[in-house]
């Protein structure tokens, strides 16, 4: 099929065949046959690509050969010492894993640069992908299959081509790296910047992100790439022997080359006689490496041949046949000129540092992050042992951050001019005046460096389109027609007004505008304005959780929902009532509610959370805000209200009056919806283990709350054992 060759030429072969553009037409057009034709349309076809519905959760898959991790070298002495053990011959201070009895030959080693993604292991049978997992613990890992489908880079299905034909083996399993190309990660940066964002640190936590969003179109959309450097299970059809289909490392690349896997690093990777060549490559790459287009922070050093990998053997964590070398981060110093305030569609306030231009690992970098305000007035030792701030006038380090995003690590105290002025954070919003919340607060039992200062206004200017597209969501009001496209389409035109959550129910007044818009039509226009009416109905939880308040999610919401029976009675409130777990005894029993925390209702805020929440509520904005929304129809009751004199558990619950605490990722169950269903059968679910804790239910990569209820004799439960007593009281 063209399109899959013309895949094949632009990831693998690096000689593309046509345009972009021309690419995109075609797909198009094949697009238009196959809707014309549905019995003729293949699963692996390139239109499959975009992306199908959203996955509802991860399931692991267990490798069928272990992803082990590359002990790490930091300098060339510690190369040389590894080859000494590895070649048999006996270096200065070192010993050989061999003894003497090596040939007097070197040994052939393959240098590789070492990309900085994402490890994922991709399994082909009979040549079609049967699914992709990440590297996870090495043993087990996240079925990612649904993104890596999405990327263009990895192909669906194998085929020999060129001049080399090679077999495809009945089974090969091909780990590499999945990683975004420094222009994609740029763009998404810029992006992110424009909105106020606070900036990805490095390509690999971008990468990581976006393999795991539940949504494949996200992965299809930011250009991720995919570089084949190892080997898993391989099944060959005829001997059924691995090293039938490749004797060695380099033999391995050259094949699945062949069969269409890219490998970028193809040109940068050498196969080395001896140790004085290993050095060689990895001083000569060091060179050439801040010229791709790709983030790489060193290079993997690796035997070639499988025959010696096997007799060199493994450690508890790492193969003994292979070591990566790290390069040092590149630091520079420079002038600290001004710091920039810029508000995020979340609100977060984020300084930005504007200095004198100074060339770092090949560009020129004027503007850097500075995190947070508590690194800034806590950022470096002086002579006398205290800590110090960062001012404006001061001569700072500076280094990037995974080779990309540039950051200021640093202070050099002894060039402090006299008139450095300090960094002043804002008390109040840079956008809209609004009032700002900083965590830790002040206020905390211990007091810590601030992390984040974070305007509370939901309808800040710099927060508003964000907001609307988040209220509107599938989780959250439910608006069908009513996406990101949309928002931005209606915002952007200027003929309709979309600045709060009551213009989207003003937009029945405004249909005839909404027709003169490119790409909405009468029968689009007319969904959106039923989907915005259904969600009038949606209730008191949805509207809390929809808004973007903070500390309020869909959870919380929820959560508010079961305590009041409506708005009114939320608005009525006093802060205490906010927060009936966090009250003393004594309190609580003024105000009506159980002696025993356990025994009170969980609203999801605690003594640092509700007066913020109580706060924002009857704040000036919110107020309007819901006074605008009940003018408009609304339906600000409560669908979740709980009655405690009613409230009872189901008869036979295994959970009733039991103290259970979730960790870990649950296969078949999001943990909000597994938390409302216990609650249902009387438990009271914990956000913390302790004595009182009657049950410990683990997921995949449970941790500290894991081994705490270890520690104190905790029962604990597997997901099997759950949907075990869940039956149980069906």
């Amino acid at each position: 099929m063209l399109l899959t060759r013309a895949n094949r030429a632009y990831y693998a072969d690096a000689s593309p065949i046509m345009s972009d553009a021309e690419f995109d037409r075609l797909l198009r057009e094949l697009a238009v046959l196959e809707s014309r034709h549905p019995e003729l349309a293949d699963p692996n076809s390139p239109t499959k690509r975009v992306g199908g519905d959203p996955i509802d959760g991860f399931r692991q898959i267990k490798h069928a050969v272990p992803m082990l991790s590359i002990d790490n070298s930091y300098d060339e002495a510690s190369v040389r010492e590894w080859y000494a053990r590895v070649s048999g011959k006996k270096a200065k201070g070192g010993g050989s894993l061999f003894g003497d009895g090596d040939d007097g030959g070197e040994l052939a080693i393959v240098c590789d640069p070492k990309i900085d993604g994402v490890a994922m292991s991709l399994r082909y049978e009979g040549g079609t992908l049967v699914h992709a997992v990440t590297r996870g613990d090495g043993t087990t890992g996240d079925d990612v299959t649904h993104a890596a489908r999405a990327i263009r880079a990895i192909p669906l299905v194998l085929e020999s081509h060129g001049s080399r034909q090679v077999p495809v083996p009945k089974v090969l399993e091909v780990r590499g790296e999945v990683y975004m190309p420094t222009a994609s990660f740029t763009r998404l940066n810029d992006e992110r910047e424009r909105d106020g964002e606070e900036l990805l640190m490095n390509p690999r936590n971008a990468t990581a992100g976006t393999l795991k969003n539940l949504d494949p179109k996200v992965a299809g959309s930011r250009g991720l790439m995919f570089s084949a450097h190892g080997r898993g299970e391989i099944v060959v059809e005829q001997s059924g022997d691995a090293l039938a289909f490749a004797a060695s490392h380099s033999a391995f690349l050259a094949a699945v080359r062949a069969l269409g896997l890219p490998q970028p690093t193809s040109k940068h990777t050498k196969v080395c006689k001896g140790v004085e060549e290993v050095v060689a490559a990895i001083r000569d790459f060091d060179k050439k490496r801040h010229d791709l287009d790709f983030a790489t922070d060193g290079m993997v050093v690796r035997v070639d041949s499988y025959a010696r990998q096997q007799e060199l053997g493994l450690t508890a964590k790492s193969p003994r046949w292979a070591i990566a070398f790290k390069y040092p981060a590149e630091r520079k110093t420079t002038v600290l000129l001004d710091v920039l305030h810029q508000v995020g569609k979340t609100g977060k306030v984020t300084p930005r540092a504007v200095m004198e231009p100074v060339l770092i690992a090949g560009t020129i970098v004027k503007h850097a992050t500075l995190h947070n305000y508590g690194r800034i007035r806590d950022a470096e030792t002086d002579a006398a042992g205290q800590r110090t701030d960062i001012r404006i006038g001061d001569t700072v380090f500076v280094e990037k951050a995974g080779e990309i995003i540039p950051q200021v690590v640093g202070v050099v105290l002894g060039k402090r001019p006299r008139n450095a002025r300090p960094i002043v954070a804002p008390e109040k919003c840079p956008e809209c005046g609004g009032p700002v919340e900083v965590e830790p607060p002040e206020a905390a039992e211990t007091p810590t460096l601030e992390t984040v200062r974070r305007c509370v206004n939901p309808e800040c200017a710099a927060q508003v389109e964000e907001k609307l597209i988040w209220f509107a969501g599938r989780k959250q009001m439910d608006i069908e027609g009513l996406g990101e496209k949309t928002v931005q389409l209606i915002r952007a035109s200027g003929l309709v007004p979309l600045n709060s959550f009551a213009d989207i129910y003003r937009l029945k007044d405004h249909r005839d505008r909404l027709l003169e818009l490119e790409g909405l039509g009468a029968k689009k226009v007319d969904a959106l304005l039923k989907g915005i009416e259904e969600s009038k109905a949606r209730g008191l939880a949805r509207v809390l959780g929809s808004m973007g308040i903070r500390h309020v999610g869909d959870t919380t919401g929820k959560q508010l929902a079961r305590v009041f029976k409506d708005l009114d009675a939320l608005l009525a409130a006093d802060v205490e009532r906010l927060m009936p777990k966090a009250l003393s005894k004594q309190r609580a029993v003024e105000l009506g509610y159980d002696a025993d925390p356990q025994a009170r209702p969980e609203t999801g805020l605690g003594k640092d959370t509700a007066p913020a929440v109580h706060a924002y509520l009857h704040s000036k904005p919110a107020r309007r805000t819901f006074d605008d929304l009940r003018s408009l129809g609304l339906d600000l009751r409560s669908k979740d209200h709980r009655d405690p004199a009613t409230a009872a558990a189901p008869a036979h619950s295994p959970f009733a009056g039991k103290t259970i605490v979730l960790t870990g990722t649950l296969a078949n169950f999001e943990r909000a919806d597994m938390t409302e269903k216990l609650e249902a059968l009387g438990a009271k679910v914990s956000g913390s283990v302790s004595k009182k804790t009657d049950l410990v239910i683990a997921g995949e990569n449970a941790g500290s709350k894991l081994e705490k209820a270890r520690e104190l004799g905790v029962a604990v439960w597997d997901e099997a054992a759950l949907m075990k007593a869940l039956e149980s009281v069906r």
